[in-house]
């Protein structure tokens, strides 16, 4: 190839490659316009505010990787501009600043009175719930080939309403003996 054609050929590349990224682009648009939804909230909604666990000193009660991505309910006090809103912040909170972006934000669905307190969960050093038994309902013997292992109907006061769990009786003695004091063997 000498000059002109190679400059030709070069041309033609080149304008294939842009109509072709063009196309692409195109496409993806068209693929985010239809399903993005516009973020509007209006005075009086609660929200959640997008935290993150890295930047600033505020932590919202826990470090690291176990701190959480959203914090809130927050209600929303004023509209600023066309894309900021200002939320209300309990006293403790009284170091952050107020006014956040609409990409900080997510509706909050469900009803803020139904938050659960985080002093009422109790966890241990395994990050467990912690759930104490409140009494002994049954005792039975389960029977295997050679041997008899007493086991014992536990109630347990659970967040979630009644449970009832079958433990081995020598466990549960070890751990809660309070429970087998009114018990007769």
């Amino acid at each position: 190839m000498i000059g002109p054609e190679l400059v030709q050929e070069t041309t033609e590349k080149i304008s294939q490659i842009k109509d072709r990224l063009k196309a692409t682009r195109d496409h993806q648009k068209s693929y985010v316009d239809k399903r993005r939804k516009p973020l509007e909230f209006s005075v009086g909604d609660y929200v959640l505010l997008k935290v993150s666990p890295w930047k600033g000193a505020v932590r919202f009660g826990k470090k690291g990787k176990l701190a959480p991505r959203f914090v809130g309910p927050f209600k929303i006090v004023e509209k600023v501009g066309h894309v900021a809103y200002r939320l209300y912040f309990p006293d403790e909170l009284n170091s952050v600043h107020d006014t956040f972006h609409v990409s900080n934000l997510k509706k909050c669905l469900a009803h803020p009175t139904l938050q659960v307190p985080l002093d009422e969960i109790r966890v241990d050093a395994k990050l467990n719930f912690v759930e104490e038994p409140v009494e002994i309902l049954e005792r039975e013997f389960k029977k295997l080939k050679r041997s008899r292992i007493a086991i014992v109907k536990v109630r347990w006061n659970s967040k979630r309403g009644p449970e009832f769990t079958w433990e081995r009786e020598v466990q549960m003695k070890l751990k809660y003996l309070y429970l087998f004091s009114d018990v007769s063997s």
